[in-house]
């Protein structure tokens, strides 16, 4: 009982274990064992893209091995360099290890995974309002309120958790923001809290969004030069303490980073202008603020009606850092119209690195962190009014915004009551945001007014919980009324089973896993896909599959197609129909090409050119054979004979990061490969170095003399193992200084 008692003293305690019981019921229908009330993460990007990715860094990982390259989806893939697959994300590390001892991967791991992200965002926010307001007699109730808008407002409660890597690089940042509030608060630099909040960008760095954590980054450099210049921090501390901050961020992620541009480089997303990069929300979907789901199936600028109120207290009080932070949230918004609003011509054109993300309207999440700490600022600000005639206005003024919003609702009922089927979605939605303003008028009178402040001030966060509850929790866009076993057997499904015992063990084949297979699903199960839906797609490889969506032979001959998965019974070429199945769209039927070209390949006649698409322009041609005739970007240094050369090429060992082929050929040859021409692939002819040449606008080719040779391929770049030992001794530099800290304390 004393325990109790004296935890019921602490107002950080009860916060927290509030902040717990929140979560707890949040998301209780992903945790119950009661299958008949359960409910899972939707399928989508959440199953197709990082289930399946996880679930080959889980195998992988399980076997002692570093994932470097995914032979399994794309036609193969630098698993090291695709940011979204956050190789050495170490709460990744943490999931993979429990799901080991949990007996196997699974769908419900990652959705796990998801909701920890969302408690310790909720839990990091909540520490650092604390901080912020430290002095203040509501700084917990300020620090409570933030984190509850921030963890369940429309901004996590939408795409964030399916698009986990979003939401894994968000979640950093109120730490990040502690790091640099400590750093400052003395008035000189205090280098320990730089390398906080460097760690804290280095781990969002390393969770996979790299157009978040770039976000972040130059939110934390604003915050960083705000807080320098109101603590009077000198310009030449400013420097060194920002360039500290920098070197830490990308010592913990370099590892990762590293690889990560140095795939972006050679990837089609290099090569896409203005027009494909500046989509972001309609204008319109700022009337979500009010109106949540009024304009689209998910409201990311939504941060509960009665937080509008603490907004505006904070913006028009100045209270604290408010209108920074308002300032911050105004850019963000901004920016998430994309190419709807001149301001991004402008920032497209000056703020380096925007010109290589699309998609704009993820700067949603400088907007969500932003609001969550003006409505903390603002609520401190609220509660302690001095001047009477001023909060009076504003109180007023709250009360002439309910009563418009009510207003609204009206119109919207008498418009229903003409046309039910048009007006029913908002009438839904008019009538809860009426509701919410009206239960909130009498709270903060008693707010403002100091009556029982601490009452209202809890009646408040309830309301405005219950409100992003009511939007947030459940949502149909986010969550299926059904178990997480339903929606995906980690087991190969039958007909890519059927598939897979076909395969002949000795020599490595692809399938076209269009339909019946679809999104990253090879990696998960262990069948090399030429296709795949992870957004870093390699520039050569993407533009020979893509060239004909459905139906590419071409593609199937330079891929080492076996199995083809269509919609319909018959192919463009010759193939027999080995199994049957359904997907989502319909029947599939599973064929096997009945001359499928092998993965490992010998030619002697090489049409040279000087790009890839005057290779591809070769090879459209109908009457060019890309069975008897390789495309090279550079002449063979070996003398090809006129005539068509005899000889076998056997790959006797296929493994991710190294390949052996063995080759016996009358005559010096080239040997296609099936493989991505790519940075970082090595090969040796019986020990010696041999260049790996460039074939067919994105694949590989090796000059082979006559006899009988060895080739062994192997993958192990630069950018990794220079990244690796940054990444080691930034890593091992912080454990030492958290070491000599404590020991200090």
């Amino acid at each position: 009982m004393r325990l109790l008692r004296r935890y019921a003293r602490d107002p950080d305690a009860l916060a927290v274990a509030c902040l717990a019981m929140l979560w707890l019921f949040f998301f209780w229908r992903l945790f119950t064992p009661v299958a008949a009330d359960q409910a899972s993460l939707a399928k989508g990007d959440f199953s197709a893209q990082f289930v399946a990715f996880a679930g080959y860094q889980y195998q992988r990982l399980s076997q002692g091995e570093i994932p470097l390259w995914n032979p399994y989806n794309n036609g193969g893939l630098p698993f090291i360099g695709d940011t979204q697959a956050a190789v050495f994300y170490p709460p990744r590390w943490i999931t993979i290890a429990l799901s080991s001892l949990a007996g196997g991967w699974s769908y419900n791991a990652l959705q796990l995974e998801m909701t920890a992200h969302v408690l310790i965002y909720s839990l990091l926010m909540y520490l650092f309002l604390r901080r912020l307001t430290l002095r203040n007699r509501l700084s917990p109730l300020a620090a409570l309120l933030a984190a509850i808008v921030i963890a369940y407002g429309g901004y996590t409660g939408s795409y964030p958790p399916l698009q986990l890597a979003i939401l894994e690089a968000a979640i950093w940042f109120p730490l990040a923001c502690l790091g640099i509030l400590e750093a400052t608060r003395a008035g000189k630099l205090s280098y320990p809290y730089v390398a906080l909040a460097g760690f804290a960008l280095g781990l969002s760095w390393l969770a996979g969004h790299p157009q978040t954590s770039w976000f972040m980054t130059y939110g934390l450099c604003a915050y960083f030069a705000y807080r320098s210049y109101r603590q009077k921090i000198g310009w030449r501390a400013f420097l060194l303490g920002g360039a500290s901050f920098g070197l830490v961020a990308f010592g913990v992620s370099a590892a990762a980073l590293l690889p990560g541009i140095e795939y972006l480089l050679h990837t089609s997303r290099a090569g896409l202008g203005f027009e494909q990069k500046g989509n972001g929300f309609p204008i319109q979907d700022i009337a979500q603020i009010l109106f949540p789901g009024s304009v689209s199936l998910w409201s990311p600028l939504y941060i509960g009606l009665p937080a509008l109120f603490f907004i505006a207290v904070a913006l028009g009080r100045n209270a604290g850092e408010s209108r920074f932070w308002l300032a911050v949230a105004a850019t963000g918004l901004l920016l998430s119209f994309g190419a709807n609003t001149p301001f991004y011509h402008l920032a497209y054109n000056l703020v380096p690195g925007l010109r290589f993300f699309r998609g704009q309207e993820r700067a949603a999440f400088l907007v969500a962190n932003s609001l969550a700490i003006a409505v903390g600022l603002g609520l401190v600000a609220a509660g302690n009014w001095p001047n009477h005639f001023h909060r009076q206005r504003a109180l007023l003024w709250w009360r002439r915004f309910a009563a418009l919003i009510i207003a609204v609702a009206f119109g919207a009922f008498v418009l229903w009551i003409g046309d039910p089927p048009r007006w029913d979605a908002f009438i839904n939605i008019a009538s809860r945001s009426a509701a919410i303003l009206a239960l909130s008028v009498l709270p903060l009178y008693a707010f403002v007014r100091q009556r029982h402040q601490s009452i209202a001030g809890i009646a408040l966060i309830a309301l405005i919980t219950l409100d992003l509850f009511s939007v947030s929790q459940d949502h149909p866009g986010t969550y299926d009324p059904i178990p997480h076993a339903g929606q995906l057997a980690i087991a190969p499904p039958a007909l890519v089973q059927t598939v897979m015992n076909q395969a002949e063990a000795s020599q490595p084949f692809r399938v076209d896993g269009f339909r019946g297979l679809g999104g990253n699903f090879g990696s998960l199960y262990g069948l090399m896909d030429m296709r795949g839906i992870s957004p870093l797609f390699l520039e050569g490889p993407y533009q020979i599959i893509h060239r004909d969506y459905v139906n590419n032979p071409l593609a199937w001959e330079l891929f080492a197609v076996k199995f083809v998965y269509s919609g319909s019974e018959t192919l463009s070429v010759p193939s027999t129909v080995v199994a049957a199945g359904n997907d989502s769209e319909g029947t599939v039927y599973a064929h096997l090409l009945d001359d499928p070209r092998p993965f490992v390949h010998l030619v002697n006649h090489a049409d040279v050119v000087d790009s890839d698409g005057f290779a591809r322009a070769l090879m459209d041609d109908p009457r060019y054979d890309p069975r008897s005739k390789v495309v090279l970007h550079s002449a063979p240094n070996l003398d090809l004979p006129n005539h068509q050369t005899t000889g076998t090429a056997i790959v006797k060992s296929y493994q991710e990061e190294e390949i052996v082929i063995e080759v016996d050929s009358v005559d010096n040859a080239i040997l296609t490969i099936a493989q991505p021409h790519y940075v970082g692939w090595t090969a040796q002819l019986n020990g010696r170095p041999v260049e790996i040449l460039r074939a067919y606008g994105g694949l590989s080719a090796v000059e082979i003399p006559a006899g009988q040779v060895s080739l062994q391929l192997r993958y192990n770049p630069l950018s990794y193992a220079i990244g690796f030992v940054l990444s080691a001794i930034a890593w091992l530099s912080l454990a030492l200084l958290t070491v000599v800290k404590l020991l200090r304390r």
